[in-house]
């Protein structure tokens, strides 16, 4: 697994996965533009304080913008990792392809493109499921506050489990059959956590967080190529007979 890992931070050189990268980071920050925008034009004018019975506090331009900001920062807190999983799947195919012709050539040439529509499906299931994990979790943030760590403790464990199944199901989704994918989730599970645990951890330190869903994704896309083309005897180089067998699910 470390490895895998140090083999992702060497392909944020390749010029293809950082075109990936910013292309990845600008429609995230084209997101969140949106939202501040969308909480601007709701809270310009609104009156909190008479909603709850409080008499009269109008919002002018200024508290409006500043509103619009916090709450956009927490709102990134909450969504960041759910919409970075939804808007990377949309490049799986880019980034598989790099990374694999760069270290797999011969599982670059055996792939079958799953394309952007379902890259960005995948993406979407991806990212539901991390806001769902995340808004079961959010009663138990709150009350770890008072401990001040205990909310960053938790929003690594939460959000490494969906990342991990999620980044995994991403790399093999060009690869073998439903049946051979399904095996490989499984036994390689414990993998796919550690990997998710470390994105969930980027994802805690300014300026990493940006990288993070690329490298997990170049991390795990490694993990599969040195694991998925094995036997029972340990690996064996991937000859056109097995590479046959691994796409077509023939034996």
């Amino acid at each position: 697994m470390l490895r895998a890992i140090g083999l992702a931070l060497t392909d944020l050189a390749d010029g293809r996965v950082i075109a990936i990268f910013v292309e990845a980071l600008a429609i995230t920050l084209v997101f969140f533009v949106g939202i501040a925008a969308l909480l601007f034009w709701l809270l310009s004018g609104s009156d909190p304080c008479s909603m709850v019975g409080m008499g009269s506090c109008e919002l002018g331009t200024g508290t409006s913008g500043i509103g619009a900001i916090l709450l956009t920062v927490l709102a990134a807190w909450f969504l960041f990792p759910a919409v970075a999983i939804t808007v990377i799947a949309a490049f799986t195919d880019r980034i598989c392809r790099a990374v694999e012709e760069r270290h797999y050539p011969e599982a670059a040439r055996a792939a079958r493109p799953i394309g952007v529509a379902r890259g960005a499906l995948m993406g979407l299931k991806s990212g539901a499921r991390l806001i769902l994990f995340n808004l079961i979790a959010l009663p138990f943030y709150l009350l770890l506050l008072v401990t001040g760590i205990g909310p960053f403790i938790l929003f690594v464990i939460v959000n490494g489990l969906g990342f991990g199944r999620d980044l995994g199901e991403l790399a093999a989704a060009r690869h073998g059959d439903r049946s051979s994918r399904r095996s490989w989730l499984r036994s390689t599970r414990g993998q796919q956590h550690l990997v998710g645990t470390m994105v969930s951890l980027l994802f805690l330190v300014p300026f990493a967080n940006l990288v993070a869903p690329v490298i997990g994704t170049a991390a795990t896309i490694h993990l599969f190529n040195r694991s998925f083309w094995t036997t029972d005897n340990g690996p064996e180089p991937l000859t056109p007979a097995n590479r046959r067998s691994a796409v077509t699910g023939e034996h």
